[in-house]
């Protein structure tokens, strides 16, 4: 069985290194008193070990059995319950929870790096604590201090979890059509009638509640969107005193049989006349619930990159030992009978091409990270403003651009490791069915691209992207700074496309929707530049201290701009071909 082992060092270069995380840190008053780099570097170490030793050896196991649903009750698989209390002593569901209600506080520069290790170690087992969290955030922001008081404490703990309930059988993306109804009760609460799917972790047998949170209408709502409210619903009441009493009005249908994560609980939940209450304003839930929505799916992209972390770390270690022909230039290992396949031209572009996009994801995760703890802890209201801005414009790119490379990484691996990579025991194939959901759940990668382009970019007049793109200008215009004329080449392009799109949509509504996936890759692999050539100017500056890891890094940061940044070429002709070819073909004739 394949081992796990998060990439401590790198994670410390890009927190310590390149963005100076503990200074930003110490300026903020929230952070500065609880976290600095020595209680980084321990919360890592830690994380480190319960990823490796404690969940990673699910992962196999649980694929295999997988959950498993009997007479309206799911059951993890072997040993989850078992690791799942053990994980929640260490209080990792609340590690960047409000302190104010039991959570660690700690910022979301380090939040993502600990969720890049636990997708990394077991895609399945992250994700019940991966919904607590962004449940938390929601209830945070928008719930009464009575109910924050009440459900965040155990929610923290990890005793309870939370759920998102969103999607129901006819309305997927178009929520404004949801059928779930929320009536008014006497005593202020509300009951709830409907029947959600797709509900991660909607039943699961590891914490004594289940806190759902459910999108339904009022009975008069108007209609769309704008129509929807947020309930708090919990799988069992609470009495007044904060125990459990009975079993509310809810329950789970069914799971689904999937192509992956089979160990994540993927339900069916009915709400029949279940007690809730609303979170926020009525008609304003979908505001609300996108406080979750868009925690979750930077969470999601991370799982990309941790997937894509651990099929690397396989097909590395499988290219330094499986022997097979040797190099084209001569023996390597004469005194073997064949060179080890890492040799060979092709299995380097594919390590590579791993290790750059793997490496280059770890750093825009956490310049997001960066904005976001900018945008929740900053004592300057410009500040502020601009790290929320800059959120928006880049969670779209972060969730569809590091899922479809986190899947293609998977599959590379696989490839590395040939016949043995489609063969069960050696890892590969189980992170190609596990990660290809990434760029389906939370938004499919085609609806991240369509918000991108045409709300975080076109609607705005692309003051957004300006902000962006100064930042990178201002990086690659400083004196010495490495890959200066390719970076500003490529920003170039990107804004230049970009206003050839703000101006084309203006006569043609098509043109955003058939450029929206390959202007969000052309984003992210300019995006990547900036972060790489960042990365190398600290490499180049550090190479005394530790010669073999920063020359590792100015060799990959060298691959990535001769071999992955042209790619923007072929995308902005692409981009420029309109969308009229799109349309050539008459409906009946598909």
């Amino acid at each position: 069985m394949p081992e796990f082992n998060a990439p401590l060092r790198d994670m410390r270069f890009v927190l310590h290194e390149v963005f100076e995380a503990p200074a930003l840190w110490a300026r903020l008053p929230a952070l500065a008193d609880h976290v600095d780099a020595n209680t980084c570097d321990a919360i890592l170490e830690e994380a480190a070990k319960v990823t490796a030793q404690l969940i990673a050896p699910l992962n196999r196991s649980g694929d295999e059995e997988g959950a498993q649903w009997h007479s309206g009750q799911v059951t993890t698989p072997r040993g989850f319950k078992s690791a799942y209390s053990t994980y929640i002593e260490g209080g990792w569901v609340g590690l960047s929870g409000n302190p104010e209600f039991g959570g660690l506080g700690m910022p979301k520069m380090l939040a993502v790096q600990f969720e890049e290790m636990l997708y990394g170690a077991n895609s399945s087992f992250a994700l019940y604590s991966a919904l607590t969290s962004g449940a938390c955030l929601a209830i945070d922001a928008h719930a009464s201090e009575e109910l924050k008081s009440l459900y965040l404490p155990p929610m923290y703990e990890g005793r309870w979890a939370g759920s998102m309930c969103l999607t129901e059988a006819h309305s997927g993306t178009d929520l404004g059509i949801i059928r779930t109804r929320a009536e008014p009760q006497q005593d202020g609460s509300f009951s709830i009638s409907g029947s959600k799917m797709f509900i991660t972790g909607g039943d699961q047998d590891l914490t004594e509640n289940i806190i759902h949170l459910v999108l339904a209408k009022l009975p008069d709502a108007p209609p769309g969107p704008r129509g929807i409210s947020l309930f708090l619903v919990p799988k069992v009441l609470i009495k007044d005193d904060g125990s459990l009493g009975q079993g509310n009005a809810v329950s789970c249908g069914s799971i689904e049989h999937k192509m992956g994560i089979k160990a994540s609980a993927t339900c069916v939940i009915n709400f029949d006349g279940a007690q809730g209450w609303l979170i926020g304003e009525a008609n304003k839930g979908l505001a609300a619930m996108f406080t979750m929505m868009n925690y979750e799916r930077l969470s999601i992209g991370i799982q990309g990159i941790g997937c894509a972390e651990a099929s690397y770390q396989s097909a590395r270690a499988y290219a330094c030992e499986r022997l097979q022909g040797r190099a084209p230039t001569g023996a390597v290992a004469p005194d073997k009978m064949a060179d080890p396949i890492i040799v060979h031209p092709d299995v380097r572009r594919m390590l590579l091409s791993m290790k750059a996009m793997t490496e280059g994801g770890r750093a825009f995760a956490s310049y997001v990270g960066q904005q976001l703890d900018l945008a929740k802890f900053s004592t300057e209201p410009r500040e502020q403003e601009d790290a929320s801005a800059l959120v928006a414009l880049l969670t779209p790119v972060a969730k569809a651009f590091f899922t479809d490379n986190g899947f293609d990484s998977c599959v590379l691996g696989q490839q590395v490791l040939g016949g043995h990579g489609y063969v069960r025991e050696w890892g590969q194939e189980q992170l190609v069915r596990d990660v290809r959901i990434a760029q389906i759940y939370e938004g499919t990668n085609g609806i991240q691209a369509l918000d991108l382009l045409g709300r975080k970019v076109i609607a705005n007049g692309g003051a957004s992207l300006r902000m962006f793109t100064a930042q990178v200008r201002d990086f690659a215009s400083s004196p010495g700074k490495p890959y200066a004329s390719e970076l500003l080449d490529a920003v170039r392009r990107l804004e230049d496309v970009s206003d050839w799109l703000q101006a084309r949509a203006k006569v043609n509504p098509n043109e955003t929707g058939a450029a929206c996936v390959e202007y969000l890759h052309l984003f992210g692999y300019v995006a990547y530049a900036w972060l790489w050539a960042r990365m190398a100017d600290v490499a180049q500056r550090s190479m005394e201290a530790e010669p073999a890891f920063y020359s590792a890094k100015l060799a990959t940061a060298k691959f990535y701009f001769s071999r992955m940044l042209p790619r923007t070429l072929s995308l902005e002709h692409t981009i420029r071909a309109g969308s009229e070819s799109l349309y050539e073909l008459d409906a009946a004739s598909f």
